[in-house]
């Protein structure tokens, strides 16, 4: 036993970390406080890609509030994947949401990101991105994420 009273052993496992998550909403709100005092245009805001546009429409889960700029039910929630370890499978739509169960037994680090995206007025914004993996997966999360059967 150390000085500090806590025991160290070299041999043993690491304990995991908890994985970082970085959530944008702060920069959200600011973004549409810019353009409803005008310091934004609604072409500022309003310029989703036209992938991201397709891949909301065709593969895309509905969100449960509205758009925050044209107030339609046309909001929906796009998962990206990358990751230097994913090689091939980089920036891919996470699509079924179980495939990203499959990614995290299968690969040891990744990124998530999520995206929100309005189908009519074309509003996106990255909402959270987050650190995904067997690195951050604890025995039990990796038994919850397993696929039904």
């Amino acid at each position: 036993m150390g000085l500090s009273g806590r025991s160290f052993d070299p041999t043993g496992t690491p304990p995991r970390v908890p994985a970082p998550v970085v959530d944008y909403r702060l920069a959200r709100r600011s973004a549409l406080a810019g353009l409803r005092r005008g310091f934004l245009a609604t072409t500022d805001v309003c310029d989703a890609h036209p992938e991201l546009l397709r891949a909301a429409k065709n593969i895309g889960e509905d969100a449960t509030v509205p758009c925050p700029v044209c107030s339609h039910e046309t909001l929906r929630l796009v998962r990206y994947v990358f990751g230097e370890e994913l090689r091939g499978l980089s920036g891919r739509v996470v699509y079924p949401h179980d495939w990203l169960r499959e990614l995290v037994q299968s690969y040891d680090s990744f990124t998530c990101y999520t995206v929100e995206v309005c189908t009519d007025c074309h509003w996106n914004h990255l909402i959270r991105a987050f650190q995904a993996g067997k690195r951050y997966a604890t025995a039990r999360t990796l038994r919850e994420r397993r696929p039904r059967r």
